[in-house]
């Protein structure tokens, strides 16, 4: 395709995007900058950081951008922020359309604190209306920090490759011990899994890729309550580590 009837090139540069062009034979000004990106970085991450400072629990939730209200995932994904939101969780998306914006809209239904990590695209996705705290990212790495460093849990609804990529390396960060007792909720029936889950069984566990322990992390849900036990319990259980790690580390002479 010539690139001047390229559509994806008609815009200014994200970023992201920028700081991603790497071509190998940059002037020295283009070097220069990367100081620049640094603090601007470091600043990303402190506003971040400033903004959900005292947020209580929360769970962050994925999900398709382009499921429309009329869609039943829809609704299941609003009444899993509902229960989530009446069990004393913030819930944390993406804060767009679709199911992200169900999630901030059943947690607002109950009253909820409801928090959406928006990303400077080419194309720019709008912060949905349900939202308490809406926080712009220029760069993905600094979001996703936030999803993972507030969360007890990550609900991955049906989605795109926005939404595999979290779930992916919520299962990375959790294979690695990066995170402990940090379970990963599939959302649906077994329609919208099994095709992924009978991969990962039959070829990435058979060819031990994978253990069985990194399997077991993964939870298929089909409603509401169950999901909200799942967390729950994964909760008390985080509590327990954090409190005997803290223990410890208070037990251990200073080097």
């Amino acid at each position: 395709m010539d690139e001047q009837a390229d559509p994806s090139t008609a815009h200014e540069l994200t970023f992201d995007e920028e700081l991603l062009l790497w071509l190998g034979d940059e002037p020295a000004a283009v070097r220069d900058a990367d100081a620049g990106r640094i603090r601007d970085i470091a600043a990303e991450f402190a506003r971040g950081f400033d903004a959900l400072a005292h947020l209580g629990p929360a769970v962050t939730v994925f999900g398709s951008a382009r499921t429309p209200a009329s869609h039943p995932h829809y609704k299941l994904v609003r009444d899993v922020g509902a229960c989530l939101g009446r069990a004393g969780y913030a819930i944390i998306t993406g804060g767009g359309p679709g199911l992200m914006e169900a999630a901030n809209r059943g947690a607002q239904d109950v009253g909820a604190l409801s928090i959406g990590c928006n990303i400077e695209l080419p194309r720019e996705q709008a912060l949905n209306s349900y939202l308490d705290i809406g926080l712009r990212f220029r760069h993905f790495f600094a979001r996703k920090v936030m999803f993972v460093r507030y969360a007890s849990a990550f609900v991955i609804a049906p989605g795109g490759y926005g939404t595999l990529d979290e779930l992916f390396e919520a299962l990375t960060l959790i294979q690695t011990a990066t995170i402990r007792n940090f379970p990963v909720i599939l959302l649906g029936g077994e329609q919208e899994w099994d095709g992924l889950l009978s991969w990962l069984e039959g070829t990435a566990l058979a060819e031990r890729h994978i253990e069985p322990d990194d399997l077991a992390v993964l939870h298929l849900v089909k409603n509401p309550p169950q999901a909200c036990e799942i967390v729950e319990g994964a909760r008390r259980r985080q509590r327990e580590h954090g409190h005997l790690q803290r223990r410890r580390a208070a037990a251990s002479p200073p080097p």
